[in-house]
C-alpha cells in the first residue's frame, strides 16, 4: 500500500486482504496499550491514533473500515485524516469565512442598487478572501508537519499484516 508523494486533504486507500475478519481484528489485540500507538476497535472499524505524548495539533489518524466480500476476500479501506476535532474546527471556519463572504455580497449588491457607498462590504469581501486564504495556507503546512506520522503509521499497519503473511 503506498501513498502518494502529493500530499492530499484525506489519503485513502483499499487492499483485499485473504483473511477473515476475525483474524484482522486480533492483529491489534496486543496494541490497545501501546505506548507508540493508540488503537481502538468498534465492530468493523479500527482506529490507530499516535499518543498524546507525541501528538500535536496536526498528527493524523488512521481509520480502517473492513468489508467481508462474497469471495472469501476481506476488502479493507484506509482513510487518514486529521483528529476529528481538528477537521471540525476548520470545517466550521471555512464555514463562517464562507457566509461572512455572501452577507458581504449581498450588503454590496444592496448598496450598490441603492446607490450608496459600497467601501465597508468590499473591504469584508476581501478581507475573508485574505482570512481564507491564511487558513488554506496554515492547513497545507499542518499536513505537510503530519506527513512524518502518516507514513509512520502506514508502516504499522503493514508490519502488522506482514506478521499475517499478507
Amino acid at each position: 500500500m503506498e501513498i502518494d508523494q502529493e500530499i492530499v486533504l484525506r489519503p485513502r486507500f483499499q487492499k483485499s486482504l485473504s483473511m477473515t475478519r476475525e483474524v484482522f481484528m486480533r492483529l491489534f489485540d496486543g496494541h490497545h496499550s501501546d505506548k507508540h500507538y493508540i488503537v481502538s476497535k468498534v465492530d468493523a472499524h479500527v482506529f490507530i491514533r499516535i499518543p498524546e505524548s507525541r501528538s500535536h495539533f496536526w498528527s493524523p489518524e488512521l481509520h480502517l473500515e473492513v468489508q467481508e466480500e462474497t469471495d472469501g476476500l476481506l476488502l479493507l479501506k484506509g482513510l487518514y485524516g486529521p483528529k476529528p476535532a481538528v477537521w471540525t474546527m476548520f470545517m466550521f471556519l471555512h464555514f463562517l469565512i464562507s457566509g461572512f463572504f455572501i452577507a458581504a455580497l449581498i450588503w454590496l449588491y444592496t448598496l450598490f442598487t441603492l446607490k450608496k457607498a459600497m467601501e465597508l462590504p468590499l473591504i469584508v469581501m476581501i478581507l475573508m478572501v485574505l482570512i481564507w486564504v491564511v487558513l488554506y495556507i496554515s492547513g497545507r503546512m499542518g499536513r505537510k508537519k503530519g506527513e512524518d506520522q502518516m507514513k509512520e503509521l502506514q508502516q504499522f499497519l503493514d508490519s502488522l499484516l506482514e506478521t499475517e503473511g499478507v
